[in-house]
């Protein structure tokens, strides 16, 4: 963060200084809410969570160099008190993105938002000097305190913006107004809280509503080959750019294959030229996220040669997303048990039979171990019996649905489309997987671990990896 002086801190968030012996004390460290990421010269932010108070840390925040807290009751050691602790994070994130003038780049979309951010951040960082969210910080609380970790030095800020409901983008993008806006896609995550794709597309297409106009700087970056994403040409001043497979798409792929392994390739076509790309994620979805990717990076001034480059170098940067690790004995563990929905778990399912074609000559099959997807209402059982019938038509060897309800219909619609013997199986929970996992599986498998992130399935992957939960965060080697 710039360097800001608890008067003007208590300026910014309208607060009141307590126990503040001169407001001429500077933050120079970085804006955390938790109290161990406190560095010297921090500012503590102190959030009344379900499960802890962040105000019962406040003095040991303090303790360990913070400079002071921002706080919505005095806490005995210096304090900004405020009346609403989040809308203080986000003026302060606000007036700080405002003095700086860096490349603000926000995407949105209902899949794939985490993939397509690592690999923005990792083709902008080799134009400059780049900030961008760890994980998913894509709410009132993570996306400003990833834009407090921006400085002077900053030429590229990418923020990932979520939604949960009409209205949520666009007090994000008042936040931290973006020059360019990329939408993915409009699926069907969250479907149940929003109501339909109407509603979603309605609350994504608020990011390319916030943007500049055209001659003041504008990019809105758009998926081509989604009706409802292309639609939002009409709902923007800024200028736009398209990606995808179509072919008026401004940014598009041609040539687009696998290879032995279920990594994407394909021919890269921007306005400046053409280059080759080979990408070392797996799946075909990646073919999409790449593109908007390199969108943005050509609007950022970077050439078609830098982005093939660039792109055919990335790696995941987020954990449990299609996270590959081979095991000695030759099984291949696909860990993407951070969150799931309908289109995700199908891309995620295409993405495993590419790559059982590699261990075919090694006898492997392919395993897909799926749990429920999440908060899709009443097309729930619709969605996961067709996730179950998919499985079957692709081939895949077994399909392990593991949970309550909605699991029994993931094996059901495998069952009904032709699953009869052993190649499906419903299990009751995670230890029942592992179980039946470790006493079935050989060299040259290759196993999916697939859910939304309430389900916990990365336990499955952990297990099977040998590793406890907390080895599976610290990171394994992968592929």
């Amino acid at each position: 963060m710039i360097s800001l002086t608890l008067a003007e801190i208590a300026s910014i968030t309208g607060g009141q200084p307590h126990d503040i012996p001169d407001l001429q004390l500077r933050v120079t460290g970085p804006v955390v809410q938790d109290s161990r990421a406190v560095r010297p010269g921090s500012l503590f932010v102190a959030f009344a969570g379900e499960r802890a108070d962040g105000h019962d840390f406040a003095a040991g925040a303090v303790a360990d160099g913070a400079t002071a807290v921002l706080a919505a009751r005095p806490v005995g050691v210096p304090a900004i008190v405020v009346d609403d602790v989040t809308a203080a994070l986000g003026a302060l994130a606000r007036a700080v993105v405002g003095r700086l003038g860096t490349n603000a780049v926000a995407l949105t979309g209902s899949a794939g938002k985490t993939s397509t951010k690592d690999l923005i951040a990792q083709l902008l960082r080799r134009n400059g000097p780049t900030v961008w969210p760890e994980g998913n910080l894509n709410n009132e609380i993570g996306l400003p305190l990833t834009a407090l970790r921006a400085d002077e030095s900053t030429r590229h800020l990418v923020l990932e913006m979520g939604a949960r409901g009409v209205g949520h983008i666009r007090y994000l993008a008042a936040l931290t107004p973006p020059r360019i806006g990329v939408v993915l896609n409009v699926g069907s995550a969250h479907i149940g809280e929003f109501g339909g794709r109407e509603q979603i597309a309605l609350a994504k297409g608020e990011l390319v509503e916030a943007l500049p106009t055209a001659a003041e700087g504008g990019v809105a970056v758009l998926n081509a080959d989604d009706p409802y994403v292309r639609a939002m040409v009409h709902r923007t001043e800024a200028r736009t750019v398209l990606f995808g497979e179509a072919p008026e798409a401004d940014i598009r792929a041609e040539n687009v294959r696998l290879t032995g392994l279920g990594q994407p390739a394909f021919t890269l076509h921007t306005p400046s030229g053409c280059s080759e790309v080979t990408m070392r994620l797996y799946g075909e979805h990646h073919v999409s996220n790449a593109l908007a990717a390199a969108a943005v990076a050509h609007e950022s001034g970077m050439s078609v040669d830098e982005i093939a480059t660039a792109l055919s170098e990335a790696g995941t940067l987020s954990r449990w997303r299609m996270e590959v690790t081979e095991r000695a004995d030759g099984v291949t563990v696909v860990n993407d048990a951070y969150n799931a929905n309908p289109e995700s778990v199908r891309a995620a399912l295409r993405a495993l039979v590419a790559m059982g074609e590699a261990g075919k000559e090694r006898g492997g099959r392919t395993w897909a171990v799926l749990g429920e997807m999440a908060e899709l209402g009443e097309d729930a059982l619709a969605e996961h019996d067709a996730v179950g019938r998919l499985a079957v038509r692709l081939n895949v060897s077994k399909l392990v649905a593991v949970g309550g309800r909605e699991a029994a219909w993931l094996q059901m619609g495998a069952y009904n489309e032709g699953s009869w013997g052993e190649e499906s199986v419903h299990v009751s929970d995670t230890r029942a997987a592992v179980d039946l996992l470790r006493s079935e599986l050989r060299p040259g498998d290759v196993v999916l671990v697939k859910a939304s992130r309430s389900v916990g399935l990365e336990r499955v992957a952990a297990a099977l990896l040998d590793e406890g939960v907390q080895g599976a965060e610290s990171g394994s080697a992968t592929r």
